[in-house]
């Protein structure tokens, strides 16, 4: 998110520099791929965890909601942290501590030990996530030219070796727990190789328009909340759900399972490293109600598959569907010329990470009630609305 962070001072450190040389645009690719590789980790290995506790989906899914309560709080409250310790220190410190967490979380007995556990974790994530935004954010003015969606490419790049790794631990029989401990000490040499040099970049020009910390969302940003709503909830959906849903519906191994997860990751990431060149050759309109269109089949097919190969191109359509559309609401929502743009931009992130963080893991309660399929279906009346609403994309008053 890009809701004012820009305005955060950044604290002067003069701590020794260690680790490979890497431009400013090199290391805001690697500070996204190692954020979303220390994060990943657990997604493959939930079907173990939950039959670990002997819970059910909605047990699972509540407990879930502790990483998006520590971000919620953490995203709140990081403009104060950051002052205080600089972004270098958070991200050295913050990016190998998610894993560590996680690792913590994978020990938990029961539903609220799992929430309790993932609260750190996501008070980690929400402080990481201001920083690697805002460093991209920086770079992007810096060079002057756009690296945002590559930057998010990154993210999912990471996201998708992480489900990956874990497709290829599990199928080997190894424990989710000590999987997700030996993410700890990868996570803190990679951060040290390729972040060890970090220093931020310079602040950009002052300006009046700070975001507030909750702002009001006007009904022009509330259609653009409805443009996102479905690609929030499936992209979410398939990083919680995909691997109990291959488990539970197509008895598939741990590799089958894992890839569910990564699959998703890896099509988005593509598609987000080129989203750039085609939303300037069509329409941010055209090419949004493209991948709808794209999210929907792909969400449908998985509602639908008879066979585990077409579940995971389903998986692998929606990851197409959900690569665009919230950045094209962000430009759209800083576009408007109601309001100052970091209160627009402000107002849409709020309640659009609102959605992608609480939305998944309440699915958990359709899952264990009617099914996990049908956890799928359930998102296909919200992508009839986003496309309803598209049109919200091409409007500037």
């Amino acid at each position: 998110m890009k809701t004012g962070a820009s305005l955060f001072p950044t604290t002067i450190d003069t701590a020794p520099r260690f680790g490979l040389h890497l431009s400013a645009e090199w290391r805001v690719f690697a500070a996204f791929f190692l954020y979303s590789f220390g994060l990943g980790g657990i997604f493959p290995r939930l079907g173990e965890i939950q039959r670990g506790m002997g819970v059910g989906e909605g047990a699972l899914g509540l407990a879930l909601i502790g990483t998006a309560a520590g971000t919620l709080v953490s995203l709140t409250l990081a403009s104060r942290l950051l002052e205080r310790i600089g972004y270098r220190r958070a991200l050295l410190l913050l990016t190998p501590m998610i894993a560590l967490f996680f690792a913590i979380a994978s020990w938990a007995s029961g539903p609220l030990v799992l929430f309790l556990c993932l609260v750190p974790a996501g008070l980690c994530i929400g402080v990481v996530e201001v920083v690697v935004n805002v460093e991209a954010d920086r770079v992007e003015h810096q060079l002057g030219r756009r690296i945002m969606n590559r930057a998010h490419a990154f993210w999912s790049f990471g996201f998708f070796a992480a489900g990956l790794a874990g497709a290829g631990i599990a199928q080997l029989g190894i424990s989710p727990q000590l999987h997700l401990a030996l993410m700890v000490p990868v996570s803190l040499a990679a951060t040290l190789l390729l972040l060890g040099r970090f220093s931020p970049a310079p602040l950009r020009e002052a300006t009046t328009e700070e975001a507030p910390h909750f702002a009001r969302p006007t009904w022009a940003i509330m259609a653009l909340v409805c443009v996102t709503l479905s690609a929030m909830l499936l992209e979410g959906a398939g990083a919680d759900w995909s691997a109990i849903y291959m488990r539970d519906v197509f008895a598939a191994s741990p590799l089958v399972c894992g890839l569910a997860v990564a699959a998703g990751a890896f099509t988005q990431a593509v598609m987000r490293f080129f989203a750039d060149g085609l939303v300037e050759r069509f329409s941010p309109v055209v090419f949004a109600r493209c991948l709808l269109v794209v999210l929907g089949c792909g969400a449908l097919l998985v509602v639908l598959a008879p066979l585990p190969a077409l579940a995971l191109l389903g998986l692998g359509l929606m990851g197409v569907g959900t690569s665009g559309i919230f950045p094209l609401a962000m430009s759209a929502a800083a576009q408007r010329v109601d309001r100052p743009a970091a209160v627009n931009v402000a107002a849409l992130a709020q309640i659009s990470f609102v959605v992608f963080l609480l939305g998944p893991p309440l699915l958990g309660q359709v899952a264990e009630h009617f099914g996990i399929r049908n956890l799928y279906a359930a998102c296909l009346p919200f992508v009839l609305l986003s496309l309803v609403a598209v049109g919200a994309l091409g409007k500037k008053q």
